[in-house]
């Protein structure tokens, strides 16, 4: 059976890594990241994930089809020689008999350059915010954390923090926002420690960018 490496007799020295000294008036642990190493050479950074918008693309193709039938089929009756739908002639007829000033014209005008706009934004934006995209560490491979998750993952390292009471943290996708109380030791020590508690934490989580850190540290309010 072979040994396994490190055997008795033998000594390796770990890497050591200096700290940078933050800034006047910054965080410790927004000093603190160090990026892990990318995949293939590259600095691992992916960007976000795209939605596929399932919900805006049923409702709008649904509402097209319904409105393309209508005007299909009632184009069709007249053909036929029936007479057009109510809804289409009172529509023609309200269209050429209102001025464009008018205030439902301007409405209608309204509504449909909003849902326009609305579909303009969700095709050009990749949505899906709630999901944090993780450092790539292989090149076939996309991961990504949710928000939820993370902020449950800072929080509980949060209250390991000897002093803290209560933690409650707001991840959002360039900061993460910790509150937390502290019911003894000094307000000072208690902040330093969660500084570097969850710089080790937010590291750990492996994010392409790993966000800034606020730290917020109170005495409980009194009772009554």
């Amino acid at each position: 059976m072979s040994e396994p490496q490190g055997s008795e007799g033998t000594t390796q020295r770990l890497p050591v890594i200096e700290k940078a000294e933050p800034a006047l008036g910054q965080s410790a642990s927004a000093a603190a990241y160090e990026p892990r190493p990318g995949a293939d050479g590259e600095d691992g950074r992916t960007h976000r994930f795209w939605s596929a918008r399932r919900v805006p693309a049923a409702v709008a193709a649904t509402l097209l089809l319904v409105l393309s039938g209508l005007f299909l089929y009632d184009i069709a009756a007249v053909r036929a020689g029936r007479q057009a739908m109510f809804w289409r002639r009172e529509l023609a007829r309200q269209l050429a008999a209102r001025p464009l000033d008018d205030v439902w014209v301007l409405v209608g005008a309204g509504v449909a350059a909003a849902l326009g706009l609305w579909l303009i934004v969700l095709a050009a934006t990749p949505g899906l915010r709630a999901v944090l995209p993780m450092r790539r560490t292989h090149p076939d491979v996309r991961a990504g954390l949710d928000r939820s998750a993370a902020a449950t993952v800072l929080r509980d390292r949060a209250m390991e923090v000897s002093g803290v009471q209560s933690a409650r943290v707001r991840m959002g996708r360039r900061r993460a926002d910790v509150r937390a109380v502290s019911h003894f030791r000094e307000l000072d020590d208690v902040r330093a420690d969660l500084d570097d508690v969850l710089a080790d934490a937010i590291r750990a989580l492996g994010l392409s960018r790993s966000p800034a850190l606020s730290v917020h540290v109170r005495r409980p309010g009194r009772k009554g």
